[in-house]
């Protein structure tokens, strides 16, 4: 097992936790000088609040336990591609590379729809590390949506009854 598939295993353990509050289950961990400084995991539902994304959770904690907004010796390791607000905040909080599990063509900012991690017109750039474990983030993902589905399903023909 590499180094990239130790911490991304992390980011999964993570993303078990949101899909245990029926969140979608996304997770990530930041690593330092190769400790996990900070976990996060989806909870947006659960905190009815848009900003709580793991990547943006992890962020907060790494910058709380470094005391410091500059995350530049970091790497962060997340089981889905960042959206536009989470990849804003990586470039912002200048971490040094990014560790992608699964891509996201609906709404990935580092290089799906577009790649904000690496613009040349901002004074910081993100290295991409793309599908570490790709296939165990995408089964998870799928089979929370085809779940979802179900449920809607179930409660609309209750609904109707």
């Amino acid at each position: 097992m590499t180094q990239d598939e130790k911490y991304m295993k992390e980011a999964i353990r993570q993303a078990k936790k949101a899909y245990a509050l029926d969140e979608v289950p996304i997770g990530c961990v930041i690593v330092q000088n190769g400790k996990i400084i900070a976990r996060g995991y989806n909870r947006r539902n659960t905190d009815k609040n848009t900003l709580a994304h793991a990547e943006l959770s992890a962020i907060r904690k790494a910058s709380k336990k470094t005391g410091d907004w500059r995350l530049e010796d970091c790497t962060m390791y997340v089981t889905l591609e960042p959206c536009q607000m989470c990849a804003g905040a990586i470039v912002q909080c200048r971490l040094k590379r990014v560790v992608i599990a699964s891509m996201n063509p609906k709404a990935g900012c580092a290089g799906s729809i577009l790649n904000l991690l690496q613009m040349a017109q901002f004074n910081h750039q993100v290295e991409i590390e793309k599908g570490v474990l790709d296939e165990e983030c995408s089964a998870m993902l799928s089979a929370f949506f085809k779940e979802l589905r179900e449920k809607k399903k179930r409660a609309k023909m209750q609904q109707q009854e």
